[in-house]
């Protein structure tokens, strides 16, 4: 892989935080694994005082945990944090459908589907391991689509603890789940009906929970698994 380059400027921290965020997205680094300062400083012919402001950043934002004598390292995601991503996006995203069913254009429908139905196309496409990027996008259509900014923030705030999540379970569902499961998203946009939209967005949130505690041999607790948490 091709070494970045840094331009020397003020907002090298930002770029430094976009890469460190990409490795993560990526899988270069995983849960748990470590990062050393003067080790990637040294890599990206840095010095150590950006790397350190960008793990600041990425520890403020919970990605990167300092860890005494280990250092930083990328943050493990156990039940509770599962749980909690899990669930916060089951209120903000079925709020955000009941928003963009009744702000959407006929026309923001109409490419949302078209998109869609691309991912459907890839079923048949052996070059195409995962969805997972599809289905997020479907996810940040319908987040955008709300027009409501304040929303849009705050699921932003956690977009990444999202994404890390997703690429954890998108990597053990397969190609078919991932097609029929959003179909229902797309089938709810068209009818227009918020308070049945919001119900499909939370039940298909609940089973993406289910399905990563299955998945990852996890155990939940309490009501966690019980659908009448959720909806």
């Amino acid at each position: 892989m091709n070494k970045p380059v840094f331009p020397p400027r003020q907002s090298i921290s930002e770029d430094l935080i976009l890469y460190i965020k990409q490795q993560i997205a990526s899988g270069q680094l995983n849960p748990g694994d470590r990062i050393v300062e003067t080790k990637l400083a040294q890599e990206l012919g840095i010095s150590q005082t950006p790397v350190r402001e960008a793990i600041r950043r990425l520890q403020g934002e919970g990605i990167i945990t300092v860890v005494p004598n280990k250092g930083p390292m990328v943050c493990t995601l156990d039940k509770k944090d599962v749980f909690e991503i899990y669930s916060i996006r089951a209120m903000l995203e079925g709020l955000a459908i009941r928003l963009a069913v009744q702000n959407a254009t006929d026309e923001d429908i109409d490419e949302l589907e078209r998109f869609y139905n691309q991912m459907i196309e890839k079923l048949q496409d052996s070059t195409v391991e995962y969805l997972l990027d599809d289905s997020f996008h479907i996810h940040e259509t319908i987040m955008s689509l709300s027009k409501h900014s304040r929303l849009i923030t705050t699921y932003q705030s956690i977009s990444f603890h999202i994404l890390l999540v997703n690429r954890m379970l998108g990597t053990k569902k397969t190609k078919q789940n991932e097609v029929m499961q959003h179909g229902e998203l797309i089938e709810a946009m068209k009818r227009r009906e918020p308070d049945a939209a919001e119900k499909t967005m939370r039940r298909h949130i609940y089973r993406s929970y289910c399905d990563f505690v299955e998945l990852n041999g996890l155990e939940a607790e309490g009501d966690e698994l019980e659908e009448k948490t959720w909806l």
